[in-house]
């Protein structure tokens, strides 16, 4: 997956005094970085413009450096990027200038980066970090938050990843960085991604081509479409991404051959090979072959996986399967290796599940269980992550579309003529209206997937979700967390007697009354069938417990007339425990209190159990 690095761009020098005017060079220099995204081309030639002029003064020089070094991170080899980001940051000490040396050293771990030293850049990003919020202006924070939100991907944190991206967003202006929020969109692609929400990545990288497309950018443009082919095959649409290829391979790159971040050929390889256009991917595992390829483990374990589809395209599974095999040992890695030798969970399950795919083909069926367990495993950590990563997510996500209104907006307001900006403001308030719209409909389908249609509450999955959230909550403050199982009594007998339409009647009502016996903080969810389960923080078992008995007082009390017949004498089981009882795993949780509902309903019903103790009614 393409990461691409964002940039922002200081308003005056940090050096210079705050009256002191800028020369022609250093505006030049200035010119050059607010354009490394919007133009990239025109960034690169104005600042070799100014390390040609002969009266260039040593802080514009420092700057055009700065310029050249941070387009090489994409364009050209780290060492390429170093061999400027190093003599730049030594120039900005002897300046005295602290802002544009935190700028430079940035470059530089992510220089160290592209070289595979994963933990020495996260490490120095982190030293970085205090007296770079200190110390930089708005606009150049975007620069090193979004830096630290690479570095948290890279070590598989997603939640912090999310949450420097949603820093660097808010500390950034767009309007002097254009091309930001286009990179952004194509980094959040790659963390959903990793989470393995293939369908949101998808709508980040769409939208971040389309304002793309508005730059003169075809790195950026390029890392987009990259992103977009590994999407479209993860979906299992690969034909799909057979246009997107041609078009990456027909961006012209510059005259040292640099430009079409070659080191993504594999990924590309494997999209054709898995589309069925073998020759498309032999041709592009050939240009993987030959292409530099920087020590990252995600890139080598790639170009190994091209070549083994390529060799069962090719009619060698066999040959296939010792490609596969040399990769054993860190694909069944548990997550534990160091950040250097470690797999993105992305490549760990795409590894897993063709080693599975061809060890299954050739009958050996120990290595494809062992495999496919391990395809388990990964997909439970990508489950967990994306679970405790999803508010952050969501929220930058909005921030995103909000900066987008804003970006229409500021554009309106740069029309020459009244008329210009009146149609341009209709436009932005059709394009809000949609937005809007979009996010109705968002916002509709996500409560479809949470809830439960006949009793509004939430579902099982929602709870699926939340109760391993609340269970690590309350073991980090140190509270109890209650959860209790409920179950209507002799349920099926009122379908039998009085139709499924009462059936329904019932848990609706059910439902509602157990909403307006619980606190907001409680969550209540149907469990499935006339089964309700029930969390409550900061609660003991022994409180919940007593809470039910009042509950069933209540239903038991309920008359309700169905086509003229009455229902009465309702009653419920129930089993409640608390996480200092079962231990704090929500699962463990879960069948504690499931094995005293069996108990409450073998001991005759209409009664609330809970560990060493019950309290019946």
């Amino acid at each position: 997956m393409v990461v691409f690095d964002n940039r922002g761009m200081p308003s005056a020098p940090p050096s210079a005094p705050p009256d002191a005017r800028p020369t022609p060079a250093l505006r030049l220099a200035h010119k050059a970085w607010t354009l490394l995204q919007a133009d990239s081309a025109r960034s690169i030639a104005l600042a070799e413009q100014v390390l040609q002029l002969p009266d260039a003064d040593a802080t514009a020089r420092a700057w055009a450096q700065l310029v050249l070094g941070f387009n090489r991170l994409n364009l050209a080899t780290p060492a390429d990027a170093l061999a400027l980001l190093e003599p730049a940051r030594q120039a900005f000490d002897a300046l005295h200038d602290r802002a544009g040396a935190l700028l430079a050293e940035t470059g530089i771990a992510r220089a160290w980066w592209r070289q595979g030293k994963l933990k020495k850049a996260h490490e120095r990003l982190h030293q970085l970090r205090d007296e770079g919020l200190r110390v930089l202006r708005n606009e150049q924070r975007g620069v090193l938050l979004n830096a630290m939100a690479g570095s948290y991907s890279v070590a598989g944190d997603s939640e912090q990843a999310f949450a420097y991206m949603a820093s660097a967003l808010h500390d950034t202006r767009p309007s002097r960085a254009p091309g930001f929020e286009v990179a952004l969109h194509c980094n959040l692609a790659n963390e959903l991604l990793q989470l393995g929400d293939g369908q949101a990545a998808l709508v980040q990288v769409d939208e971040g081509l389309v304002r793309c497309r508005r730059l003169t950018n075809p790195r950026l443009l390029s890392a987009l479409l990259i992103n977009r082919v590994i999407v479209l095959t993860e979906l299992g649409r690969a034909r799909e991404a057979l246009r997107d290829i041609d078009e990456i391979r027909a961006i012209p790159a510059d005259e040292q051959g640099r430009g079409r971040n070659a080191s993504s050929f594999e990924t590309l390889a494997i999209a054709a090979l898995r589309a069925g256009e073998v020759e498309l991917g032999r041709a592009l595992v050939a240009e993987a072959g030959v292409a530099h390829h920087e020590p990252i483990t995600d890139e080598q374990h790639d170009l190994v996986q091209a070549r083994a589809l390529l060799t069962v395209a090719e009619g060698h599974p066999e040959q296939a399967l010792a490609f596969m095999l040399a990769l054993r040992e860190r694909l069944l890695s548990d997550g534990t290796t160091s950040i250097d030798d470690g797999l993105s969970l992305r490549v760990q399950s795409n590894g897993l599940e063709l080693l599975s795919e061809l060890a299954e083909h050739l009958g050996d069926t120990a290595l494809a269980l062992t495999a496919l367990r391990g395809w388990q495993r990964v997909q439970a950590r990508r489950a967990d992550k994306a679970s405790r990563a999803r508010y952050r997510a969501a929220a930058l996500q909005t921030e995103l579309m909000r900066l987008h209104r804003k970006l229409e907006e500021q554009e309106a307001r740069r029309r020459e003529t009244e008329q210009a900006r009146q149609e341009l403001q209709a436009i932005n308030d059709q394009l809000s209206r949609k937005v809007q719209e979009v996010e109705q409909l968002q916002d509709a389908l996500r409560e479809q997937a949470t809830r439960d249609a006949l009793t509004g509450l939430f579902n099982r999955r929602y709870l699926n979700d939340t109760l391993p959230a609340m269970a690590a909550l309350a073991r980090r403050d140190g509270k109890p967390l209650a959860v209790a199982i409920i179950d209507l009594d002799h349920f099926k007998t009122v379908n039998d007697e009085h139709g499924h339409d009462a059936g329904d009647r019932l848990l609706a009502a059910f439902a509602q009354q157990l909403l307006g016996d619980c606190r907001i903080s409680d969550v209540v969810c149907r469990y499935g069938g006339e089964e309700f389960c029930l969390l409550m923080p900061g609660t003991r078992a022994a409180s919940a417990a007593r809470k039910l008995g009042l509950v069933l007082a209540r239903w038991r009390q309920q008359v309700f007339d169905h086509d003229g017949r009455q229902l009465q004498g309702l009653s419920f089981s129930a089993g409640v425990c608390d996480s200092t009882q079962a231990g704090p795993g929500g699962q463990a949780m879960l069948k504690a209190a499931d094995d005293l509902l069996l108990i409450a309903k073998r001991d005759g019903r209409a009664q609330v159990r809970v560990r060493r103790s019950a309290a019946a009614t």
